[in-house]
């Protein structure tokens, strides 16, 4: 091995990083609950996840009327992606 290149017998797997695996840090994240229904709604509308759809569209309808949204179709939406 050369110098300043980690072995693979040493290199740590256990250690934590700041990105999650499968996680590339250029994925728009979205300033609110809003904005990731309006994101969640695109892909889902793209994958045909009615269920999904169902839920952007309450967490949205919630948004405009001023009320807050459920807590599990929040959880669906922000937690889509992942």
């Amino acid at each position: 091995m050369g110098k300043g290149k980690p072995d693979m017998n040493t290199m740590s797997f256990g250690s934590r990083t700041s990105l999650r695996p499968g996680r590339n840090s250029e994925e728009p994240r979205p300033d609110t609950p809003l904005d990731a229904a309006w994101m969640v709604l695109e892909a889902a509308n793209d994958l045909g996840d009615d269920a999904t759809i169902a839920a952007c569209r309450r967490v949205i309808d919630a948004s405009l009327n001023h009320r807050p949204a459920s807590p599990h179709d929040l959880h669906v939406v922000l937690n889509y992606f992942r």
